[in-house]
């Protein structure tokens, strides 16, 4: 099973956000932390997210030759919170490389799975082993992701962070460091038009 790229930061958000294409029922942790204030519209039923891990430990040509994977190794709560509560079946995930040469975008991915917990947390030879959770109500939680396509080229940070469209985009924040975040649809389409 392959190691994700491991949450342990926070995010700060200077302005307000606005998620637009969000299921009316979502709770988005992240919006709810006192990092965030968010305005939330009624969606389409469908979320966008953007995933990060490090291609020498898992990359988009590993999830092809793969075609699904458990997304492992989230060790950060607000992270967590969004995996558990507000991810669906079906939807929509950016995959990103991070801590990278040229960090970006590379590729397209769907939930394949229902949450349930992280068996890294406890395998005492894991990286990700948690010594507290507790196997009858498990700290830890993951997704299946499924393979859908590689991008053309990969779309980077800088690129992104050029495009004023993407100004308020989570990824682009001073400060953030999750590697699980939501996407407004509007953003979603954005990055697509630059492939």
């Amino acid at each position: 099973m392959p190691s994700y790229h491991m949450d342990s930061g926070f995010c700060q958000a200077k302005k307000p956000i606005t998620i637009r294409n969000l299921r009316p029922a979502m709770t988005l942790s992240v919006i709810n932390s006192p990092a965030f204030t968010a305005t939330q519209y009624e969606g389409t039923g469908m979320a966008f997210w953007l995933m990060k891990s490090e291609p020498d430990a898992y990359g988009i040509d590993d999830l092809k030759r793969d075609k699904r994977e458990p997304w492992d190794g989230i060790r950060n709560y607000q992270a967590r919170n969004m995996m558990r509560d507000d991810m669906r079946v079906g939807d929509k995930v950016f995959f990103y490389h991070s801590n990278c040469k040229e960090p970006g975008v590379v590729g397209i991915m769907k939930i394949a799975s229902k949450p349930y917990p992280d068996p890294t947390q406890f395998d005492p030879d894991s990286k990700y082993y948690d010594s507290k959770s507790d196997p009858d109500n498990p700290r830890w939680i993951l997704v299946d992701v499924a393979y859908v396509k590689k991008l053309k080229r990969t779309i980077t940070l800088t690129e992104i962070k050029a495009h004023p469209e993407l100004d308020d985009m989570i990824l682009t924040r001073k400060g953030n460091r999750l590697s699980v975040m939501p996407v407004t649809e509007d953003e979603w389409e954005v990055i697509l038009g630059l492939e």
